[in-house]
């Protein structure tokens, strides 16, 4: 009996000491109720826990040992803002303009450091080349020879010089920031020396937002002449069994998506399809949603926030022929383009009984509103930008993208450019 009360003991034990809280003061006047705590995974931020504000403060728990980035993002406010967790209690608190967050003040020792390593890292590639050369001209026995040199002795701290011990998240993250990503560098990372880094790296990797960079720099290494050589010689150190290896191949599928790699993209989908062995939820996530959106699949159901043009409470309430499926934005340069071209279609292809819906990935609102004013067809946004749930579903990683649905909702074409939509209707 005693040894069945002891084991659960050691375990609360060890719970409790990997718990750290996360406080986030906002000022008084900031209108919030509800914040979100992400940690990350590669490229993907992962929801950890939901809090409502008490007293304008933000209180998380978190249970488990942490080292990595992490967000909290405020949704009606659509705020966001990031910092770093060395698996200790984290203190943040911001101004606030209009309800937009203005500045964010780190209060804890591990932020503070990474917030000043980061600003003088950026501080270290502007300026401190120039103030290396003015620093010639004057003495060190003068008060502004003295001043520069303290500058110029503050700007070039290195991560040699943060106690690893001390801060090994932001020593693991500085130091593989300098050797494998930093523009610049004398001597850039051969495909071996990434391959066995990312290999041997411990769990860091994963929750330092180096990993889809360094995949970046890895392909880059490779030259264009055969990227899927590269790319089998990686996941085959790795082994897609593992973790580590469904993360990567995660990764790569995303990029090849992002740089409209279709081949290699296929390629590599399919390999994550066909394995027989557990899938982890971050590789999961990406088979849904491509799953989602392959030719001949049935467009998942959308229910509208805040539609106009329309009366409809779903996408799937929408009753067309045809549906084109617009994913746009205000700042996007191809959408200002494009979208005027789908404008002066718009009567033909509505006496088609063809519907076009806009979801758009707008932030501002009164840029969403002038936008739309000129644009007759269905038009939603949740106005979160890349944090809208639609951008996951859909497997969104550009603007514009575009779908075209049949009556009943299915996949029947993915066309690249406004040009291609039209052809399809032959309206070009």
């Amino acid at each position: 009996m005693k040894k069945i009360c002891i084991l659960p003991a050691v375990f609360v034990g060890l719970y409790l000491q990997a718990q750290f809280t996360v406080t986030i003061q906002a000022p008084a006047d900031f209108q919030e109720q509800d914040a979100v705590l992400y940690t990350l995974n590669g490229s993907k931020d992962i929801i950890a826990t939901k809090e409502a504000s008490k007293n304008h403060t933000w209180t998380f728990k978190y249970p488990k040992h942490y080292m990595g980035m992490m967000k909290v993002y405020l949704p009606s406010s659509n705020n966001s803002f990031n910092f770093i967790s060395e698996n200790k209690d984290v203190n943040i608190t911001f101004t606030a303009e209009k309800n937009k967050v203005k500045d964010v003040i780190y209060k804890d020792e591990s932020n503070e450091l990474m917030s000043r390593f980061q600003e003088n890292a950026q501080k270290r590639q502007l300026i401190l080349p120039a103030l290396t050369q003015i620093k010639e001209y004057y003495k060190d026995t003068t008060e502004f020879g003295k001043a520069l040199k303290n500058e110029i002795s503050r700007l070039s701290i290195q991560t040699g010089d943060i106690d690893q011990s001390k801060h090994p998240f932001i020593y693991y993250y500085n130091t593989n920031y300098d050797k494998f990503i930093a523009e610049g560098n004398a001597k850039k990372a051969t495909q071996e020396e990434i391959i066995n880094f990312i290999d041997k790296s411990n769990d860091m990797l994963e929750s330092s937002s180096l990993l889809r960079p360094l995949l970046v720099a890895y392909l880059n290494t490779g030259g264009n002449t055969n990227v899927a050589g590269s790319v089998d010689k990686l996941l085959d150190r790795l082994k897609v069994e593992t973790p580590r290896g469904q993360t990567v191949l995660s990764e790569l599928i995303d990029i090849f998506d992002v740089y409209d790699m279709s081949e290699l993209k296929s390629k590599y989908l399919n390999l994550a399809k066909n394995l027989k062995c557990t899938i982890t939820d971050r590789l999961a996530t990406t088979l849904k949603s491509n799953a989602n959106v392959e030719m001949g699949a049935v467009f998942p159901n959308y229910k509208f926030q805040a539609p106009v043009n329309t009366t409809a409470r779903s996408l799937y309430d929408v009753k067309a022929d045809k549906k084109v499926i617009v994913f746009w934005s205000s700042t996007c340069s191809h959408c200002e383009n494009e979208l005027p071209k789908l404008l002066e279609k718009y009567n033909e292809l509505k006496a088609k009984n063809i519907q076009v819906v806009g979801f758009s990935l707008d932030v501002d609102r009164d840029s969403y509103v002038n936008k739309i004013k000129a644009f007759p067809w269905i038009n939603d946004s949740e106005l979160k930008g890349w944090n809208s749930s639609f951008a996951d579903t859909y497997n969104i990683h550009a603007t514009p993208t575009y779908f075209i649905l049949d009556a009943n909702n299915k996949i029947i074409s993915k066309p690249e450019h406004v040009g291609d939509v039209l052809e399809y209707f032959k309206l070009k």
